[in-house]
């Protein structure tokens, strides 16, 4: 039994969403609101506590390509996190193209009548559980990727 974290790293905010024990689904869990977007350590700690609370194994993290599949400066951001994740929880981080994943978490909770103002507290953590879900499917189904 392992569990997979997914993770969805914006400014201000990391979505957090943890698979169940066969790896098959993915559950939205937390949104980890930081301060300060260039101070990370009260973040990590958090993911930190999750990943053992939940006896993560492996952790999935948003990798946000341009369109054209350059790397911008979000996406850039996203593999210095990859960096410090590896470093302090000795995990392998894979990192999973999300270039849809929030208009997708967007049209979810649209159409779920989640009203606008409230759709930006959640979308976060619904794009971490897309993310997750996602790379969760083509595990299961190597073939499809």
């Amino acid at each position: 039994m392992m569990r997979i974290m997914g993770l969805d790293y914006g400014s201000k905010t990391i979505g957090v969403a943890i698979s169940d024990p066969l790896g098959l689904t993915a559950q939205g869990i937390e949104i980890i609101r930081r301060e300060d977007e260039n101070k990370l350590r009260k973040s990590l700690r958090r993911i930190e506590e999750l990943v053992s609370e939940y006896q993560v194994e492996e952790i999935v993290l948003g990798f946000p390509k341009n369109m054209n599949n350059t790397i911008g400066e979000r996406a850039q951001k996203s593999l210095e996190l990859k960096e410090m994740l590896e470093r302090r929880c000795g995990l392998p981080v894979i990192m999973w193209d999300e270039r849809l994943t929030t208009v997708e978490a967007n049209r979810t909770l649209m159409e779920s009548g989640v009203r606008r103002e409230n759709r930006s507290k959640y979308v976060d953590m619904i794009a971490a559980v897309f993310i997750l879900q996602g790379y969760l499917d083509a595990k299961a189904n190597p073939g499809t990727v």
